[in-house]
């Protein structure tokens, strides 16, 4: 994972540049036939194969997520894009939900799992990640709306581009080189700054759910024989929690008038909640504990219902946060919605690629001190781009009338 991250957090300079040249339904297509064949890996896994298509996943999520957040802005109004955003992230987080409650069902009480048990779980995923990446050609791409102007410079070439057109009198390098520097351009911007730290927290707190909290909680002996089992329980609670939110945020985006803040807030209470119970009820070196797990006691008896309501704590307040920054990035930088997503995901995945890395020798409660620290100044410095940018320009708007 560490690999994968930090080779994701590297390619997400040139993501910009692939999708500037095949546009973003190429670039999901083939980020996808990537994805599939790391997963077939797993078939019948060797080493080699196993970190070579490490590497190669890593190039290949950074082309995916740039293009997926490039798609959804192209096909979202400055009203709709919280809304598809939440219903985006419900939709993705449903295989959260259903991988995991397979895997507990069909795994339920194995003390061994057999190359056939896995070969039947690695098959289906690849033949089921190979269709969806054939109906990546079935997303709509609007066409780029013209608008009226004397001046024929109001056409520019990064407006097709973003919708993956392929302007005439721009060579291919010229438009790769271009979006690259655009990039680097918006990484520089005060929004973008301000935001990077919001950007960091997300990452963190995805390596944790996502690899540090279950490995707690199978290293949990207290928890009995069925210690293991919890990690693909912790994996249902936490899709469900991510689908609970993205659902709600994407159906009553319309119906809140206080901007995003609000929901980041949740966000960060509903994390800093499950941080504070973990704290209490996993222990302290379950992070780093051998094979056969710690003994340890954290500040009270060790609960199977507390560890699985941080579960669902652990998704709501994911999907606070990532539907938000999803939502504020595509409105700020329509226009620029490829190289913005590529710098937002450069950044989330630098900082999970660093949180994989020291997961493996930190106790428990000093993680969960970072990302409380990094946590509380990502929401902050969310809270001034949305105050600041966003109402100023409502303002701008309400002047034009």
């Amino acid at each position: 994972m560490a690999i994968i991250y930090a080779v994701f957090s590297a390619s997400n300079l040139i993501a910009p540049s692939v999708i500037a040249v095949i546009g973003p339904q190429l670039s999901l297509f083939f980020s996808g036939v990537v994805y599939s064949a790391y997963i077939a890996v797993f078939i019948h896994p060797y080493t080699s194969s196993f970190y070579t298509l490490s590497v190669l996943l890593g190039i290949a999520a950074a082309v995916l997520w740039t293009a997926q957040g490039n798609l959804l802005t192209i096909n979202s109004k400055d009203s709709t894009i919280g809304r598809n955003s939440g219903i985006f992230w419900a939709l993705m987080q449903f295989s959260l939900f259903f991988g995991n409650l397979y895997i507990y069902l069909a795994w339920h009480g194995k003390s061994h799992i057999t190359d056939k048990d896995r070969q039947t779980v690695f098959i289906t995923l690849t033949v089921i990640s190979l269709v969806g990446n054939f109906l990546f050609f079935l997303i709509q791409r609007p066409d780029p709306e013209l608008a009226p102007s004397d001046d024929s410079e109001s056409l520019l070439p990064a407006d097709i581009s973003d919708c993956g057109s392929v302007v005439a009198s721009q060579s291919l390098g010229s438009q790769a080189w271009n979006a690259f520097k655009k990039s680097i351009e918006l990484a520089m911007t005060k929004e973008m700054l301000l935001l990077s730290t919001a950007f960091a927290y997300s990452g963190l707190e995805l390596t944790f759910y996502s690899g540090v909290y279950g490995t707690c909680l199978g290293a949990m002996t207290q928890f009995g024989e069925n210690a293991k089992g919890l990690i693909g329980l912790s994996g249902i609670l936490i899709g469900v929690g991510e689908i609970l939110g993205g659902g709600v945020f994407g159906i009553l985006d319309k119906c809140h008038r206080f901007g995003r803040n609000p929901v980041v807030f949740l966000g960060l209470v509903t994390h800093f909640v499950a941080f504070y119970l973990i704290f209490l009820n996993i222990a302290s070196d379950a992070p780093v504990a051998p094979e056969e797990g710690t003994h340890m006691q954290a500040y009270i008896q060790p609960s199977v219902h507390v560890a699985l309501i941080c579960s669902f704590l652990l998704g709501l307040g994911d999907s606070c946060y990532n539907t938000q920054l999803i939502s504020i990035v595509g409105f700020l930088f329509p226009e620029d919605s490829a190289p913005a997503f590529a710098v937002f995901k450069f950044v989330q995945s630098i900082t999970a690629a660093v949180a994989f890395f020291y997961s493996n020798y930190l106790l428990l409660q000093w993680q969960l001190l970072i990302m409380v620290l990094v946590g509380f100044l990502g929401t902050v410095s969310f809270f001034v781009v949305e105050w600041t940018v966003i109402h100023s320009r409502r303002d701008s708007d309400y002047d034009s009338i």
